[in-house]
């Protein structure tokens, strides 16, 4: 009883004109009116669809839209990425309901020209250059415009990485397998585009795009005109592997955005499987047909089992930096890149090669040599990519295309469907260590090159974490 009247009196002591939920009212910030905030928060979700479309982690997406909201007068916005969608919402206190919108990413397509430019564009916005309804109006011309040159263009540099991987992965030893390799890639790209025109999903095209290389190359060796098979499929697959966002990936996982990484990494693993699926079909039907030696495409498999061949001595270094730089500069052309991208993508190349052929000449493991040679070129692709005011994941996904695990992959599912032996499971668990070593060196490397990148050794806090694209400096906001 005696709980009960003191609660009582303290309800007849209250001002009659209090009601609850006056009390502790906390006011948003000032903001523009409603249709300036909505037209915002478009314009930020298109920036990230457009980034994300392009393999951007989800990290930089959201740091990026946190930029662009601030920079135009909302400073409290809440950014929910995930593989599929983009979702913004402005607080307006807790008086008004917020303003929240979503865009869902359907569209996924490698055009580093569009990134480039959108990267423009939001160093434009974050300095206070342009008006909301301008950086919309520019936004619309980028996303509208067509590629910066023919499909036909792509299709050649495709052909052109796989020539440039042939001689990465035989030491030029074989004057024909670069163009036995490019015109394998030039099919499976036209045969690819076909099939994507008509709606046919990745899963089936990754597959149609594996048995069309591999049985290529088969064939080639079969009639003679090809002394080793598999170098011709392994450049083959390291190009069907190379548009996979590995990189973002790793990124997305490392920064603790679990759901989108594990959205990429689904996609990842069906896309390899369809790629694999592939192969095994025509090894298998090639079986039925060739004698067994015949699909080792004497090849050493016991020797196999690194991204690329070794080579005695220093004499082919100079030769596997060239060819790593025109694997890069192939892929980013294919990706079109523009040309400052398109060197410092070649670059990249040129060092990664080179350093995995150096600790492979030492015995170095080949997953800690692909770790090492990709955090170098993931630093120096940071700082450089930063001070040439370009993207850094374009540097960053083409420098890690030569080591990619294309002849590992093949070794793995020639002892599975031929030799019907298990050992090949460990071998493609090996492959698929290398392609995660890879990606956790890129990010590793571009979160090393930030303290070079933002001061010349000073430590930035504020930073999110490793950022391959999005604003050159963070905002005064938290982020995480």
């Amino acid at each position: 009883m005696g709980i009960t009247q003191r609660a009582r009196g303290v309800l007849r002591r209250r001002e009659p004109s209090e009601t609850v939920g006056t009390r502790n009212v906390v006011y948003g910030p000032s903001l523009p009116d409603d249709s300036t905030v909505h037209l915002v928060l478009e314009l930020a979700l298109r920036i990230g669809e457009i980034q994300m479309a392009s393999g951007v982690g989800a990290s930089d997406v959201s740091a990026t839209i946190t930029s662009v909201t601030d920079a135009y007068g909302l400073p409290h916005c809440e950014v929910d990425v995930i593989y599929t969608s983009i979702t913004v919402s402005c607080y307006r206190g807790t008086e008004n309901l917020p303003i929240t919108s979503l865009r869902v990413v359907r569209n996924r397509s490698l055009d580093y020209t569009r990134l480039a430019e959108v990267e423009k564009l939001i160093r434009r916005i974050t300095s206070g250059e342009l008006t909301t309804s301008d950086a919309y109006a520019e936004l619309e011309t980028i996303a509208r415009a067509t590629h910066p040159f023919p499909r036909w263009v792509a299709t050649l540099a495709w052909a052109g990485m796989a020539a440039a991987l042939a001689v990465l992965l035989s030491g030029g030893t074989i004057p024909q397998l670069p163009l036995i390799a490019a015109g394998a890639t030039a099919l499976v790209d036209r045969v690819g585009r076909f099939l994507n025109q008509r709606g046919l999903p990745i899963f089936f095209q990754q597959t149609v795009g594996g048995a069309v290389a591999t049985s290529v190359a088969l064939a080639f060796y079969a009639t003679g005109v090809l002394p080793n098979a598999a170098l011709a499929v392994a450049a083959n697959i390291i190009v069907l592997l190379s548009g996979m966002t590995v990189v973002g990936s790793m990124q997305d996982a490392i920064t603790g955005y679990n759901v989108t990484a594990a959205g990429r990494i689904a996609e990842l693993a069906l896309t390899s499987a369809g790629l694999i699926s592939g192969v095994v079909l025509s090894l298998y039907l090639a079986q039925r047909i060739l004698p067994p030696e015949t699909l080792g495409g004497g090849l050493d498999l016991e020797q196999a089992g690194g991204g690329v061949v070794l080579l005695p001595g220093l004499l082919k270094l100079p030769l596997q930096a060239m060819a790593g730089a025109a694997t890069s500069a192939c892929f980013a052309l294919a990706s079109y890149s523009p040309p400052r991208p398109l060197v410092a993508a070649g670059a990249a190349g040129a060092i990664a090669a080179s350093i995995f052929q150096l600790m492979a000449l030492v015995q170095v493991n080949t997953i800690l040599a692909s770790a090492v040679a990709t955090t170098i070129v993931g630093f120096v692709g940071g700082v450089v990519a930063r001070r040439l005011r370009i993207p850094a994941l374009v540097v960053a996904v083409s420098g890690v295309a030569p080591l990619l695990p294309g002849l590992a992959t093949y070794r793995a599912l020639y002892e599975l469907s031929v030799q019907g032996n298990p050992t090949g499971l460990s071998t493609l668990m090996g492959a698929a260590a290398t392609g995660l070593a890879l990606g956790a060196g890129v990010v590793l490397g571009e979160f090393l090159s930030q303290p070079v990148r933002t001061g010349l050794g000073r430590l930035e806090r504020r930073m999110s974490g490793p950022r391959m694209s999005g604003p050159l400096r963070p905002t005064e906001r938290r982020l995480d």
